[in-house]
């Protein structure tokens, strides 16, 4: 579907910069950093009592006797780690990355207004989000402020102080992107600019019943694919509160709640699913009824604003920028060459997703998981669950719409009518959802709902709301699931491990099809496609490091697996091989290097081969170097293992991409656990404070 403009927003903002536009502009210098008055944030770190113990890996236990002790130590920690990545998140949801970043921010911060981020924030943080979820917000903030004060060149303007507003702003921007809106806005504002280079948000889930394993255990695998770096990249911790709140997983940069992992009791691994959420509309508008739109035969006034961002021009020169936003009844509202659209979107004006997070952080037992879950804040993203008693179960979770019935929902719909308006949300019993099934097996690899199991329980649609605009496709990392996991009846925790490990792709992948596509080419008088129809056709579809068809196979099909990955129109095939065949003559000599020679893995001082390969269970997504190899930079991240005996006891085991010094490559932690993750191998998780006997590096109590 294109909803593209002659001109985009950035060349609209471009113009205002050079020549004035339709506001005035005015010009500020930034020429010295801030000063830092440490006293106060010294002061209000006396009010928590926060323990902070590094283990071997550098991985943050953070104990004390209040769930605000342990969010104060938790802001303070990944400071420590991760402080520049933090103050970019914490700045980009404020709306001012121009002012570091310049023109390349400009739509973001454009978009933190047009969506009434901070208009939400202040008109419900005090009504929406509850108070012990508030205070955690703060104490999050508040370590986050000491560890800035005690380090005050590192700190960059405007930073300070941070308060729990900025963890909910934070929540509030960041949910809606995962399932594509920022997908939408950029469909409507920007001409064509090719495909999307970054590594595509996937995620691989996983959960067995006793029923399923060799030894009656309960398994999970936690498996997202997110970037390497930045501020969707995992970071892991362990908290503990003298209040309940015990977990170890994975977090995001500038929030305390961990998004997936484990308690003592449950846990839960996340998977990004792209449902319709939402619907553009073009608004009809009339010169001689200026600021107004049509519906239902009347003309209804625009709400209208002018937003105001400051953009880095040149060294020290900041631009003030204003522009026009606008609001229907719709939603927000976006004026182009070619009309006016207005887009509804799940998550608009969602201020309460902490209050979920923290009651699935700490739900005991399934009854509560779910009850959590039916606060229904989230915006999008599947769940799989598994859980010490043994239950397991699946969520295609969703704000999905109630839509009007008898129209076609795709494509852009007609602003004038009131009765296309959104009605409310599907209620979370008719939401797509798998519960211990006949087979013991729940999974999700990004593929469609309705494929949840390998027995006859799958989802029928028929028991669903209508128009959710599910998915449909299927991921290879989805049919490997049903030819290894599902082939496995009884699955040992070794077998388990393995199969998350697979290098393999289909045949009923995309890839295999287009790699038969190739093979019906005519080579005649073309030797370098001779040799490349040779080298597929024995290929064994496999991206083990030593392998000699990978290379040219996965170089090939990576550009239109990855536009499939990101629902984007898939490029021709030709261009694809013949540039693939260019690159491996061109850097190796031959069309058929050992894989592991091209997918490198690059860190500090490593520089190693890996294994694995887009859309495989083993994902890893690479960018394209000068020399013709790849490196590294998306797909398999943070990984856990979790698994309950039969007896309930937890266990489990995890890995990071890096490890725990995300951006100081002068720590021991910049990269040690490298190797261990690229040799497809992972450490234990010491959960409870008594694991940590001897295992600790480093104990300190921030602030005292």
């Amino acid at each position: 579907m294109q909803r593209r403009g002659k001109i985009g927003l950035w060349a609209g903002l471009l113009v205002l910069i050079l020549v004035g536009g339709a506001y005035a502009a005015g010009v500020r210098l930034a020429l010295f950093p801030e000063s830092i008055n440490p006293a106060p944030y010294l002061e209000k770190a006396k009010a928590y009592n926060a323990l902070i113990e590094r283990d071997k890996f550098g991985v943050p236990h953070i104990s004390g006797p209040r769930d605000v002790d342990v969010a104060f130590g938790m802001g303070y920690a990944h400071s420590e780690d991760d402080f520049a990545t933090i103050s970019e998140a914490v700045l980009t949801t404020r709306g001012t990355m121009s002012e570091t970043k310049g023109k390349d921010a400009a739509i973001g911060d454009y978009l933190v207004q047009l969506l009434k981020v901070w208009d939400n924030v202040h008109a419900g943080y005090e009504r929406e989000i509850n108070p012990e979820t508030r205070a955690i917000m703060q104490a999050y903030a508040d370590g986050i402020n000491l560890y800035a004060a005690q380090n005050p060149a590192r700190v960059p303007a405007g930073l300070l102080p941070l308060s729990g507003k900025d963890v909910a702003a934070g929540t509030v921007f960041r949910g809606p992107f995962f399932y594509g809106l920022d997908k939408v806005f950029k469909s409507i504002l920007e001409p064509a600019t090719g495909p999307d280079k970054a590594p595509p948000k996937g995620s691989n889930g996983i959960a067995i019943a006793p029923k399923r394993s060799t030894d009656g255990a309960t398994r999970l695998l936690v498996n997202s694919h997110q970037p390497y770096d930045g501020m969707v990249a995992w970071y892991e911790a362990v908290l503990e509160s003298g209040e309940g709140w015990h977990i170890a997983g994975g977090f995001f940069p500038g929030s305390p709640f961990m998004l997936h992992g484990h308690n003592a009791n449950l846990g839960w691994a996340s998977t990004v699913n792209k449902p319709d959420l939402a619907d553009v509309y073009r608004l009809t508008t009339d010169p001689k009824k200026p600021g107004h739109y049509l519906l239902d035969g009347k003309w209804v006034a625009f709400e209208k604003k002018v937003a105001r961002f400051r953009v880095k021009v040149w060294g020290p020169i900041l631009w003030t920028v204003k522009r026009d936003l606008l609001w229907s009844v719709h939603g927000p509202a976006l004026e182009t060459d070619h009309g006016v659209f207005a887009v509804s979107y799940a998550g608009q004006n969602e201020l309460r997703q902490p209050n979920q997070y923290m009651a699935i952080n700490k739900a005991r037992n399934l009854t509560e998981w779910r009850a959590a879950m039916a606060m229904q804040t989230l915006p999008s993203i599947n769940f799989i669950y598994a859980d010490k008693a043994g239950n397991i179960g699946y969520l295609s979770n969703g704000q999905f719409p109630i839509r009007k019935d008898g129209v076609d929902w795709q494509g852009i719909l007609p602003g004038d009518r009131s009765d296309l308006l959104w009605q409310g949300r599907v209620a979370f019993d008719k939401l797509p959802q798998l519960w211990n099934p006949q087979s013991g097996l729940v999974f999700n690899s990004n593929n469609t709902p309705l494929v949840a199991t390998d027995g006859p329980d799958n989802i029928r649609p028929e028991n669903l709301g209508a128009h959710l605009g599910l998915q449909t496709n299927m991921t290879n990392r989805a049919y490997r699931v049903l030819e290894t996991y599902a082939r496995d009846k009884s699955i040992s925790a070794e077998e388990f491990e393995a199969y998350k490990y697979d290098l393999a792709f289909s045949d009923k992948s995309i890839l295999a099809g287009l790699i038969r596509e190739v093979l019906t080419y005519d080579a005649t008088g073309n030797p370098d496609l001779a040799e490349a129809q040779k080298i597929l056709k024995a290929w064994d579809r496999r991206t083990d490091r030593n392998n000699r068809g990978a290379a040219l196979a996965v170089l090939m099909g990576q550009p239109i697996g990855r536009a499939a990955e990101n629902g984007e129109p898939l490029p021709p095939l030709r261009p694809a091989l013949d540039a693939a065949i260019t690159q491996l003559k061109t850097h190796f000599g031959r069309l058929d290097p050992s894989w592991g020679e091209v997918n490198r893995y690059r860190r500090g001082k490593l520089d190693l081969p890996i294994d694995g390969g887009p859309d495989v269970y083993r994902a890893v997504y690479g960018e394209t170097q000068k020399d013709g190899t790849l490196t590294a930079n998306g797909g398999d991240t943070f990984i856990m293992f979790v698994s309950w005996d039969k007896e309930g006891n937890l266990s489990s085991r995890s890995i990071h991409q890096y490890g725990s010094a995300t951006l100081d490559k002068a720590s021991p932690h910049f990269a040690d656990q490298g190797e261990l993750f690229v040799e497809m191998k992972t450490k234990p998780v010491l959960f409870n404070r008594g694991d940590l006997a001897g295992q600790t590096t480093r104990s300190y109590r921030p602030g005292r």
